[in-house]
């Protein structure tokens, strides 16, 4: 079965099938409507090896991405998926281990299926010099987080503004001991969020305290612990910042086996508003971190980068960003209150 026979069924020259499934040149409604009845009738597929040679493109992105059974790396799987498919492209997902040591493995895989671009989904590799070095080398790339070196495109959401908006919020309240759960040390968004609760205290006129400090590494059982620590030493703490919500519910826990009431007792404040923020009791006062968007603004940002003609002079305007940076905003629920009397 061959475009040629769908052009016979519908009375049309091949090259006018052509256009019809290629998505180009212009073609009049009633012959489109023939020519995809023709295709149905006949379950004709087209032949993508042979297209891939004729327009030297492959109409595929290739994603590398860290387990995404992680609900906000899913988030950001989801909107890669289909903002490509909303843009005729497939989508190819390799993904890698929490240390990020078979990245090379995934590019070189990609590599081989001759994506035209790849969107990197990955903040294991945020430091490897390596990796970004090979990025540089190949195809297209927009990073979902930092790589080394001043030359990667980038899509994010505003890090600084997800720790000052929940800490200026908890300080409004009223609260002014105000302990922090942190995700992994040596992740940069760790550090980020971290110099941000500085920050806001410091605008408060409130010296920085390192024993209203853990360390939560992203998990609920590790911020649970870390609470129960956090109260040990420091009976006196009125709010918890907790740097992901997966961290905050740990919180939440650690608080009613202590006895102590939320919020009356001990406000408690996340950060990413995943869904199921709205069903911990009570539910969460958090940050809405645009997961979502920030992978179809990925996707859109490559296609830019694709669609750039390199051998032609480009005015800034036609430059696609280097930088984009998402907004964030708190979402108030019932779980942050004034500071106890």
């Amino acid at each position: 079965m061959s475009i040629k026979d769908v052009a016979a069924r519908s009375g049309v020259a091949f090259q006018t099938v052509s256009k019809v499934l290629n998505g180009k040149g212009s073609v009049t409604p009633a012959t489109r409507e023939r020519i995809l009845a023709a295709v149905a009738e006949l379950g004709y597929v087209p032949d993508a090896q042979a297209r891939s040679v004729r327009t030297r493109t492959t109409a595929t992105i290739g994603v590398i991405t860290i387990d995404f059974s992680n609900t906000t790396i899913a988030q950001h799987v989801v909107g890669i998926e289909r903002e490509a498919r909303r843009h005729n492209r497939d989508v190819i997902i390799t993904s890698v281990d929490e240390q990020g040591s078979d990245c090379e493995r995934s590019l070189r895989i990609l590599r081989e299926r001759r994506v035209d671009g790849i969107i990197v989904n990955a903040p294991a590799v945020e430091d490897r010099e390596d990796i970004a070095e090979l990025l540089r080398t190949g195809p297209p790339t927009v990073s979902l987080h930092h790589l080394p070196g001043d030359n990667h495109t980038l899509v994010h959401s505003d890090g600084r503004a997800s720790a000052l908006l929940p800490v200026r919020h908890l300080l409004a309240l009223g609260h002014r001991r105000i302990a922090m759960v942190t995700g992994w040390s040596a992740r940069r968004i760790s550090h980020v969020r971290h110099q941000a609760y500085v920050q806001a205290l410091e605008e408060a006129g409130i010296d920085y305290d390192p024993a209203l400090v853990e360390e939560g590494r992203w998990d609920v059982d590790e911020a649970y612990r870390a609470t129960h620590r956090l109260f040990d030493r420091s009976g006196d703490i009125t709010a918890v910042f907790a740097q992901n919500d997966q961290m905050a519910i740990g919180v939440l826990s650690a608080l009613h086996d202590r006895g102590l009431r939320v919020p009356a007792d001990c406000s408690v404040i996340g950060c990413d508003d995943i869904p199921i923020a709205t069903q911990t009791i009570p539910p969460l006062t958090t940050v809405r971190v645009p997961f979502y968007e920030a992978g179809e603004t990925a996707v859109r940002v490559l296609l830019a980068l694709l669609a750039q003609d390199t051998s032609q002079p480009q005015t800034d305007s036609d430059q696609a960003p280097r930088d984009v940076v998402l907004p964030v905003h708190m979402v108030y629920r019932s779980s942050t209150g004034p500071v106890p009397e």
